[in-house]
C-alpha cells in the first residue's frame, strides 16, 4: 500500500482529466479494485465527439450488479451487440481524424474479445492506452475496500459523467469543433485520435 499519492477508480476509455491526474501522481497512485459499483459513471461509459455533439458509449453490465457489488465482480453483458455499436461509433466519429488509423488495429481487438468482468476489460484497455500515450506507469491495486483514505487524494467520486467538469482544460483541435465548439474532458481517445503522439505533451 502506498503511503502518499492518490487512489483512482478504473474507467472505460477514461476522460482526459483522469490521465492528467494520473500523470501528476505517477508513480504514487493506486487503483481501487474493491469499491462498490456505482451506476452511471465512467466505470462503464465514455463520452466521445460525434457530428451531433457528445455521444455516450455505455458498456452494459449483467443485471444484478447492484450498488453493493464490488467492482471486480461486475460482469459485462453481451445480450446485445454493444461492441459492434461502440466500434462503429468510434469509426464514424473519428475515421477522418488525423491519427485514427495509427491506433485502430490495437483498439479494434477490444471490440472482438469477450472479457467476462468489467474490471478486467478496463484494466487491459488502460494498459493499452498508457502504451499508446507513451506513459510509463505500473498499475497497483487495493487489497480491500476502504471507505476513506487519510493520506491519499481520493478520486473515486471526483469524475462525473453527468455534469460539466470543473477541470481547466486548454483547447486542442477537435474534428467537429466548427459545429459545436471545443468540448472538454471527453474520452482520452478523442485526444489520441486528434493529437496522436502530441497527446502525452498535452497532458
Amino acid at each position: 500500500m502506498i503511503e502518499k499519492g492518490a487512489v483512482l477508480p478504473l474507467f472505460y476509455l477514461p476522460p482526459v482529466e483522469y490521465f492528467t491526474e494520473m500523470t501528476i501522481y505517477n508513480p504514487d497512485f493506486i487503483i481501487d479494485k474493491h469499491e462498490h459499483f456505482p451506476k452511471q459513471t465512467y466505470r462503464n461509459r465514455a463520452n466521445i465527439y460525434s457530428p451531433d455533439g457528445i455521444l455516450t458509449l455505455v458498456v452494459p453490465v449483467v443485471k444484478g450488479s447492484k450498488v453493493h457489488t464490488p467492482i471486480k465482480d461486475v460482469k459485462i453483458s453481451y445480450d446485445f451487440r454493444w461492441q459492434r455499436l461502440h466500434w462503429m461509433s468510434l469509426q464514424g466519429c473519428y475515421r477522418r481524424s488525423a491519427y485514427f488509423e495509427y491506433y485502430e488495429d490495437e483498439l479494434a481487438i477490444f471490440y472482438e474479445m469477450k472479457e467476462q468482468f468489467l474490471f478486467d476489460y478496463n484494466e487491459r484497455l488502460l494498459h493499452l492506452l498508457l502504451k499508446l500515450l507513451k506513459i510509463k506507469a505500473s498499475l497497483k491495486f487495493t487489497s480491500a475496500y476502504e471507505e476513506a483514505y487519510l493520506n491519499l487524494k481520493d478520486f473515486r467520486r471526483s469524475f462525473s459523467s453527468k455534469k460539466q467538469s470543473e477541470y481547466p482544460q486548454k483547447p486542442y483541435y477537435q474534428l467537429f469543433e466548427d459545429r459545436h465548439g471545443f468540448i472538454k474532458n471527453l474520452s482520452i481517445v478523442d485526444l489520441l485520435f486528434n493529437q496522436g503522439p502530441q497527446a502525452v505533451n498535452y497532458l
